[in-house]
């Protein structure tokens, strides 16, 4: 009887240390940008859902540098096992390609898609250095003060840079592009004047715009903002150009199927919160789920479009 009871004994702490067990393995989600911007605070968001999805613990960890192509670098190198993935905005995958000689990385070759996490598109807008009026009343103005004819991004080789050379383009108004460290700063020189407009993602003029130091005066989505719902979109407005981009979660090349599967599903889950799709949206992105195929499409299709403009602009990044 005894020799019984101990047996159930050993066999119901047997039972209870397997949820334990997996929780000694730890999924790292790598962001390549410091703490406190979107894509922390979105994949911070995830890995606190996407432990009791996976029954692990996820932690995130920052990995900075050269615009978040570094740790892609490093991902490549990676063991395909699930445990190492990055959140990654499009652009060191889409733009870096064609602006560096050498990246470290194929960007198609050396990872897997698991999930589209957001989407989102980007804000024209115009500063009090810039004449009252819609869009093509400000171009109109530059076109004819082509020494004023600046805009402001966050940096020189990203989306905004060359959403601004595309609509430079579009428009055959020779806009100028003023490269800043960051939305904020330039956002900051567009409300003192120092520059008359500026392209960025919504959430970097968004408050200002309400506050009516600048206005948002087209959008490059294919549709309007929710965000911005009285905005039209440059189409709209006759400009025939759109630009959007992307966070997407990767891992290592080789991934199994059924553990890029098990992730998505973890992700889609985590996405389907109303506290998180409150917090995205909050930064001005929409929460935009897709599984890795459709990541791996929409990928493909932003290559292809950035190739041609960024090689006519014959910019190459240091």
């Amino acid at each position: 009887m005894k020799r019984r009871s101990f047996a159930a004994l050993a066999l119901a702490g047997t039972l209870v240390a397997l949820p334990a067990l997996a929780q000694d393995k730890t999924t790292r989600l790598w962001v390549g940008f410091p703490p406190g911007g979107s894509v922390d605070v979105i994949a911070r968001m995830l890995a606190d859902k996407m432990r009791v999805s996976l029954g692990q613990n996820v932690i995130v960890e920052n990995k900075p540098g050269a615009a978040g192509r570094l740790v892609m670098g490093e991902l490549k190198r990676a063991a395909p096992d699930g445990q190492t993935l990055v959140l990654t905005p499009s652009g060191g995958l889409v733009i870096a390609p064609w602006l560096y000689n050498n990246i470290g990385y194929d960007p198609v070759k050396d990872f897997t898609p698991i999930s589209r996490v957001v989407t989102f598109d980007f804000a024209v807008t115009a500063g009090p250095g810039a004449p009252q009026g819609d869009l093509k009343s400000v171009l109109a103005w530059m076109k004819a003060n082509p020494g004023k004819a600046n805009y402001g991004t966050s940096g020189a080789g990203t989306v905004p840079h060359f959403a601004g050379l595309l609509l430079s383009q579009a428009t055959g108004v020779p806009l100028t592009h003023v490269p800043y460290r960051g939305g904020a700063p330039a956002a900051q020189d567009l409300i003192g004047g120092q520059i008359p407009l500026m392209v960025d993602t919504a959430s970097e003029t968004l408050e200002h715009h309400k506050a009516g130091k600048v206005r948002v005066v087209a959008v490059t989505g294919e549709q309007r903002s929710k965000a911005l719902p009285e905005v039209p979109t440059l189409k709209e407005q006759g400009i025939d150009m759109a630009a959007d981009a992307f966070f997407g979660l990767y891992g290592p090349h080789g991934m199994s199927p059924d553990t890029v599967a098990r992730i998505d599903r973890a992700v889609s889950d985590a996405l389907k919160d109303p506290a998180v799709q409150d917090k995205i949206r909050g930064f001005g992105l929409v929460p935009n789920h897709a599984g890795g195929a459709d990541l791996a499409a929409t990928q493909a299709a932003h290559l292809k479009r950035w190739e041609a403009p960024i090689k006519a602009s014959g910019y190459k990044a240091e």
